[in-house]
């Protein structure tokens, strides 16, 4: 027979986030402003297209968009190449920022962090951003690595489950989830699909940061559980083909009804599991794809009193970053410094197609 633990065992299992912190390029224009690069764009197309895209672009709840080039070099005909470099030199800057910043405010030294994580999906770079913030911040040289590259806007909540689980396997440990994305450097200038330009309207570029900790003298919301869920047969609804001018998007228009018809086998049986109900829930940690699927999101919850506004704020003011987003909304939300007690839902999708979910206790 065995005999009980200690309370501060306990303790030291649990996993927290420590903070989260964000870096925006250099680049920003609002939407009146890209409007005059569409009409260079478009120049010659039907005119009721023309109406169309510019009705695209101001319709998508999105004032303002960041990104890692000017707007002339995004509407600039260049090669992948030279796409891709731009690419690689300004994620590692954003990363280098944002990690920094982040060990900042929680007050930790580089050397302190035993596990990192980098999710990118809109360039390539081989080695891995994780490499390069190794040797720039000079973490340790047994620090433990692991780059996602290929799950989306839903890699933010992937990368805080992996370091959920390492956390929790090694206690006394500290992880970092780095996401920087660009899908700015995705933009086909020659490509007048809806899904590029519903993608050109959506999207921004951003990097965010996020803490975790398995340590017991590290305070912050506790991480209580965590899922994937996966639908069946929709490789086909998200994604990028890698073309000779880049990544293309892939971007289905069944995307917000797909998500409205799976949502509660996504949310009702994982709340099950903890006991919990969805009126339980206090904060919705959502990430914002954009206008349609967050007001197909936002209706699922209006009849229980509740809302994702920082969600919708996000979206505003930034975007969609892919991964990155989702943790702009949590850093929104700690940083507001939630009752103690408080429920709080993270949730992304991304292609395969997936749903990402983490239970919070703040």
């Amino acid at each position: 027979m065995g005999f009980p633990l200690p309370m501060d065992n306990f303790k030291t299992m649990s996993v927290k986030i420590k903070c989260v912190s964000k870096q925006l390029p250099k680049y920003s224009r609002t939407t009146e402003e890209i409007i005059p690069f569409l009409d260079a764009w478009l120049e010659g197309k039907d005119s009721r297209f023309i109406r169309k895209v510019k009705k695209i672009f101001e319709g998508a709840a999105v004032d303002k968009r960041y990104s890692i080039m000017d707007p002339i070099e995004v509407f600039t005909n260049t090669s992948f190449e030279e796409r891709n470099d731009i690419y690689v030199r300004e994620v590692i800057d954003l990363g280098a920022k944002v990690l920094e910043k982040a060990l900042n405010k929680a007050n930790w030294k580089p050397e302190t962090l035993d596990y990192i994580i980098t999710v990118s999906c809109t360039g390539i770079m081989i080695p891995s951003l994780d490499a390069y913030l190794i040797n720039k911040l000079k973490l340790r040289q047994d620090i433990v690595r692991l780059p996602v590259t290929e799950m989306g806007c839903a890699a933010g909540i992937s990368g805080i489950i992996y370091a959920k689980n390492f956390l929790k396997a090694n206690p006394g440990k500290r992880a970092a989830v780095i996401a920087v994305e660009s899908p700015t450097a995705t933009f086909q200038l020659d490509d007048f699909s809806m899904a590029n330009i519903v993608s050109a309207a959506i999207f921004g570029d951003g990097a965010a940061c996020v803490l975790l900790s398995s340590h017991i003298d590290d305070e912050g919301p506790v991480i209580e559980d965590e899922e994937m869920y996966h639908f069946y047969d929709a490789e086909h609804l998200m994604g990028f083909k890698l073309t000779n001018s880049g990544l293309q998007m892939i971007l289905d228009i069944d995307v917000p009804v797909t998500i409205a018809s799976h949502f509660p086998d996504i949310i009702n049986p994982f709340l099950e599991k903890n006991n919990l109900k969805t009126e339980d829930l206090d904060l919705l940690i959502f990430h914002p794809g954009g206008k349609k699927i967050v007001q197909t999101v936002e209706s699922l919850f209006l009849d229980l009193g509740k809302n994702i506004d920082d969600t919708k704020e996000v979206l505003r003011l930034y975007g969609n970053m892919s991964s990155a987003t989702v943790l702009y909304v949590l850093e929104r939300i700690m940083d507001n410094k939630p009752k103690k007690g408080a429920k709080g839902l993270m949730l992304s999708f991304g292609p395969g197609f997936s749903a990402q979910k983490v239970l919070l206790q703040f």
